[in-house]
């Protein structure tokens, strides 16, 4: 990933809503993209993992029917490296390369699929496991069912955990990494109607951080690592006291120093600041700044710490802010355009 320096990033986008599709740009030592060009062989790659190695990246198909495709990214431009693969769930909204696997969280159908990683070329096999998840909360027209949202690989590389917007769950799974078989653990319930989104972890790998949609919350986890163990500690608020309007959560990062985590807030259009205190445990809300457009649909920083990227889905942009290394407050330094923006990755 990108740090200081030349470098490439990829950003998805949905094709649906006039997005190019998959765009590959540079990035210069200050941080700033240039597109350099796209790939429209796939429907709507909303969300994008890059393989070990920089060579290949994968991207869903956030579609109905539902897919995963291979890129070879070694060229000027992304190339589908075989036919993009049914994933055996809708709507399919995130994923992560484990091994020789790829998983990936369909939201619709409230599953996660494990697809096999050919060793040849990197391109992608028809699923081997579907796990479905049940449960449902209490919001009527968010929680009818289960809504697997996001997949996340722990820092030990053993455990894989499903954020599922719909059942206000974290579960853990465990993944053999030969037969591709995928099983739960253990399910960590969180608060009713707060629909989880995704969740990121500290450095240190002890705690968890998950991001809340349906109510403006962060919610803290200490995590086990020996034992695939979450258990939720305490919430803290993303905004302000006496904030008005609806916001929906959509992604958070924390800093490679472990010293803050950010969070975008759509609707608010804003991204949250986070001082993490010694604990780990009680993040407090410093400030909220402007995302630089509207609806920021994913948040990523660098490796580095120094900068954060916001994809912004209805303004059509990606915007990039510096970081004060003091305070942890991020300043808009540039954007560029790309339509229907969902993601940002750096390989």
């Amino acid at each position: 990933m990108v740090t200081t320096g030349a470098g490439r990033a990829f950003i998805g986008s949905f094709t649906s809503a006039g997005g190019p599709g998959l765009v590959a740009a540079s990035v210069d030592a200050a941080g700033a993209l240039t597109v350099l060009g796209a790939a429209d062989t796939l429907p709507n790659p909303s969300f994008l993992a890059p393989a070990p190695g920089g060579s290949v990246l994968y991207a869903v198909s956030e579609t109905g029917e539902g897919a995963a495709a291979a890129f070879d990214i070694t060229g000027a431009r992304p190339r589908l490296i075989g036919a993009p693969v049914a994933v055996g769930g809708a709507d399919p909204t995130h994923l992560v390369r484990t091994g020789g696997h790829v998983v990936t969280a369909n939201y619709s159908s409230g599953s996660v699929s494990v697809l096999p990683v050919r060793a040849e070329d990197g391109g992608l096999d028809a699923p081997v496991c579907v796990l479905r998840h049940e449960g449902r909360g209490p919001d009527p027209a968010r929680q009818e069912g289960p809504h697997a949202h996001q997949v996340k690989q722990d820092p030990t590389r053993r455990w894989l955990l499903s954020v599922d917007l719909g059942t206000d769950s974290v579960r853990v799974c465990a993944l053999d990494g030969v037969t591709g078989a995928l099983t739960v653990h253990g399910e960590t319930a969180l608060r009713p109607g707060s629909g989880p989104r995704h969740l990121a972890f500290h450095p240190a790998g002890t705690h968890v951080y998950v991001l809340n949609e349906l109510e403006p919350t962060l919610t803290v986890c200490r995590w086990d690592a020996g034992t695939g163990t979450l258990d939720p500690v305490g919430r803290t608020a993303l905004l302000p006291g006496g904030t008005a309007g609806e916001s929906y959560g959509s992604g958070v990062a924390v800093a490679p120093d472990g010293r803050f985590v950010w969070a975008a807030n759509r609707g608010q259009d804003s991204i949250s600041v986070l001082a993490i205190d010694e604990s780990r445990e009680k993040p407090v809300l410093t400030t909220t700044v402007g995302c630089g457009g509207r609806w920021p649909r994913d948040l990523v920083v660098d490796p580095g710490g120094r900068r954060l990227y916001a994809a912004n889905e209805h303004s059509g942009d990606v915007t990039w802010f510096d970081i004060d290394p003091r305070t942890g407050v991020p300043s808009r330094s540039g954007s560029v355009k790309v339509a229907a923006a969902s993601c940002v990755v750096f390989a």
